[in-house]
């Protein structure tokens, strides 16, 4: 049988213990694998693995051993409880394997779940797993976690007591970061509040939201914005040192005054600009952003793409013979000097 996006939530969540199995298959193989988890955690629930309920198999060993699946499926536990053969990362090359058990199995036998990557209708083992009655198969797509999602992954983390308007950051984190990114933005805040009875702010989760690994390029960057020029050639030299090269500095303040005109140009304003950034940007980098894109306007921030679009270029030509962090240098000065002009 196949499940829709809202079915497959409940079922991930609840999913039926008298059931032969399940097909969970995406391109987005983080995505596959935390269904995978949510569902194995529920279907088996704590100590599959210590009790040997739990028995996992690539599906690349299936082609030179095709009775390996149909063993493991008709085994039988030492311990009580609900038993799982998990396949994972199968293609069609290991379909008569998977299919082969999906024809022998019986009641009381391990349930069979198998991830795969994207599959194509015409695949066997998604038609197989859609055609059968006592099968489920589900497709994992890139859409944006739903509020039910958000919600469980904060309860399973032992976050309580979130404000709506915390809530409301939250939902929009999740939908511009990657599963596995929010995964982990949401056990830092865990961890961060541990001990802590207040409730969750915004600012909290400023505190653990993801940051850019290039702190020193973030440094440089707004150094220009705001027109500080003298503290250019030092953190520039500091960036040089650890190894960041003419044109990722350039890329990276394109990218950043791109960012601010974005701001400025939006139709509702800047202040509404800002909040259609993605990923979103929140508390004291909001403001500074939005400082920045107010100081600067939209027509000196053209001439400041202008700039550097013309320094790219230049650093791109096979003709080039000066040194290239030498240029992006003098175009940053040029830059924070455009931007202390009135």
């Amino acid at each position: 049988m196949k499940l829709s996006p809202r079915e497959a939530d409940g079922y991930f969540t609840k999913p039926d213990v008298d059931k032969l199995g399940l097909l969970i298959y995406g391109a987005d193989a983080m995505r596959v694998a935390l269904k995978r988890q949510q569902v194995l955690a529920a279907l088996l629930g704590p100590g599959a693995e210590e009790e040997m309920r739990l028995t996992r198999m690539p599906a690349a060993e299936l082609r030179g051993d095709p009775a390996m699946l149909l063993d493991a499926v008709k085994a039988v536990g030492f311990f009580p409880g609900v038993r799982a053969v998990f396949v994972e990362d199968a293609t069609d090359t290991a379909a008569a394997a998977i299919l082969a058990a999906l024809e022998d199995w019986s009641a009381g036998d391990a349930q069979i779940v198998v991830t795969a990557g994207q599959l194509k209708p015409s695949s066997k083992i998604r038609k197989a797993f859609e055609a059968h009655p006592e099968t489920y198969a589900i497709g994992i797509y890139d859409d944006p976690p739903s509020r039910a999602e958000v919600e469980r992954v904060l309860m399973q983390a032992g976050l309580q007591n979130i404000p709506r308007d915390s809530m409301s950051v939250l939902s929009e984190l999740a939908a511009a970061l990657s599963p596995g990114d929010f995964a982990q933005t949401v056990e830092k805040l865990s961890l961060y509040k541990r001990g802590d009875d207040g409730s969750l702010s915004i600012e909290d989760i400023e505190a653990c939201s993801p940051s850019s690994t290039e702190a020193a390029l973030d440094d440089v960057l707004n150094v220009v914005a705001e027109g500080r020029a003298a503290e250019i050639g030092p953190l520039i030299r500091k960036l040089q040192a650890q190894g960041t090269n003419g044109v990722t500095l350039c890329i990276g303040a394109t990218r950043h005054f791109r960012t601010l005109y974005a701001c400025v140009s939006h139709p509702g304003g800047a202040a509404q600009g800002i909040s259609k950034l993605r990923p979103p940007v929140y508390g004291k980098r909001r403001d500074r952003i939005l400082r920045q894109a107010l100081g600067w306007g939209a027509p000196r921030l053209q001439t400041a793409l202008t700039v550097l679009t013309d320094t790219d270029l230049s650093l791109r030509s096979a003709g080039q013979t000066a040194p290239a962090m030498a240029l992006v240098e003098r175009a940053m000065i040029r830059l924070a000097m455009l931007a202390r002009s009135s």
